[in-house]
């Protein structure tokens, strides 16, 4: 097979002209890259409107020997697994459990050890078991915002009230997301084998093939570093294969019972609000110095949802 001839001039030019677009093209990415807000700059600019307070009657506190987790129920997207787990908090169902796995890049979970033999622990007033809510019909959420990403998972992803989401209307259908925090209903084969007697936290890489598999509840808005840096259960699936191992759970309480001198005094960002938007934007186009490159898209798992301390 034969090649046409090109000269040399002619290969001297071509390559002049790549070298004009390549620096073309550098400069223009040094232009789109130039100091923009950061999150952090937004957060100082927010106003109090910009930011909502838990509420009590739907936060729970995870007592553990290191301190407190808390975390923010959705009853919007699992309302009967919300008023359950707050039904087994108030029976103190959960009290002197334990963390009983932990598994790398995946999840923390606790529950009964003994829940495979005679010493389990019964359930009184609430449920051992709930059909799944895997997804909600659309009309459940009405705070919902979309973010303009594409999402490998979902049709639309957004948030709804502090809470990543994924959509499909022509299914009329939405469910959280499990992105890194969030907190769900562990299961068996049986999608109504959950009532929320054994919860899990995402502490890895955001698992989303799980997504409308399993009931998801809620999200940790403080205290994740108690969770995501116990040692790795050395048994299969990271669960803990001793007793000893375990880590004990002191009590699980809804905020709501718990007197307003103990509580947690957070806020969350409003995520319906521009000033959210303003946050996803600092985060999908960051500018430089540090910042050579810049994808103009966000990942609904990275897209950071602020919590703060209520200010008095």
């Amino acid at each position: 097979m034969s090649y046409p001839k090109v000269s040399v001039a002619l290969a001297l030019g071509i390559a002049a002209l790549l070298a004009s677009h390549a620096g073309a093209a550098e400069k223009k990415t040094e232009k789109e890259l130039a100091p923009r807000p950061s999150v952090g700059d937004v957060l100082k600019g927010s106003k109090p409107g910009d930011w909502r307070p838990l509420d009590p009657e739907n936060t729970l506190y995870l007592e553990l020997p290191g301190g407190r987790v808390v975390i923010e129920l959705a009853p919007a997207f699992a309302p009967n697994h919300a008023r359950n787990i707050k039904a087994l908090a108030r029976e103190h169902y959960y009290d002197g459990l334990a963390i009983i796995r932990s598994q790398d890049n995946f999840v923390v979970q606790w529950g009964d050890p003994h829940e495979d033999d005679d010493k389990v622990r019964k359930v009184k007033d609430a449920q051992k078991t709930l059909a799944a809510e895997f997804t909600v019909p659309l009309s459940n959420d009405r705070q919902f915002t979309r973010m303009r990403d594409v999402d490998g998972f979902a049709p639309q992803i957004g948030h709804s009230n502090g809470f990543p989401v994924g959509r499909d209307p022509k299914a009329g259908q939405t469910w959280l997301t499990h992105c890194y925090g969030m907190v769900g209903v562990a299961r068996g084969n049986e999608s109504d084998s959950g009532g929320g007697t054994s919860l899990y936290v995402v502490t890895g890489q955001a698992p989303r093939q799980l997504d409308r598999n399993i009931t998801v509840v809620g999200r940790v808005v403080a205290g994740m570093p108690l969770l995501s840096t116990l040692p790795r259960g050395p048994a299969p699936m990271g669960f803990y294969d001793k007793p000893e191992l375990q880590v004990p759970i002191m009590a699980v309480k809804v905020a709501a019972d718990v007197p307003e001198a103990e509580r947690a005094h957070l806020e969350v960002m409003r995520t319906e609000g521009a000033t959210y938007q303003a946050v996803l934007d600092a985060q999908r186009n960051r500018g430089g110095p540090w910042n050579k490159y810049s994808p103009s898209y966000l990942d609904l798992c990275n897209a950071q949802i602020p919590v703060r301390e209520q200010k008095p």
